[in-house]
């Protein structure tokens, strides 16, 4: 009658204007913050920090969006977006970062590239002969140091 594997579905978390919280926030949700909130944050989902929202944290989740006010380091697994009401106090790492006009960021930044999936050697790649025209290219070059 009822199945085991019950399925979780993810709920957003609302931390709202006039609201002030103070501790560590694990989520596996995505969250919005509109109020103030002080304290880790680590999150499996999006984070969304409205206008109105203060945050005195150091944040680790998927994609953040930044309409008001952080202090704290950011680690981002996709893309951080800074709008033009946004600031940042802190340091940045990511794999995309978008900055609207008007956007602020006071701090360091490391961008980190997504892993790839395994390239083809380019050998395996390339038609044949498409290094034939190099060869040429590399002798002419070594020639005309040579001589001058």
């Amino acid at each position: 009658m009822f199945k085991e594997n019950k399925r979780v579905i993810a709920t957003d978390t609302l931390i709202g204007q006039g609201t002030v919280i103070e501790g560590k926030l694990m989520s596996e949700a995505n969250l919005r913050i509109e109020g103030e909130y002080r304290g880790d944050i680590e999150c499996k989902g999006d984070i969304i920090i409205g206008e109105c929202g203060i945050v005195r944290s150091n944040i680790e989740a998927r994609d953040i969006t930044l309409a008001g006010k952080l202090f704290g380091d950011v680690v981002t697994k996709g893309r951080l977006i800074i709008t033009g009401s946004g600031q940042l106090t802190g340091n940045i790492t990511a794999h995309s970062l978008i900055i609207q006009e008007g956007g602020l960021i006071n701090g360091g930044c490391r961008m980190e590239q997504i892993p790839e999936t395994k390239q083809r050697p380019a050998a395996e790649t390339d038609p044949p002969g498409a290094y034939k025209n190099d060869t040429k290219n590399n002798d002419a070059r070594a020639k005309s140091r040579q001589a001058g």
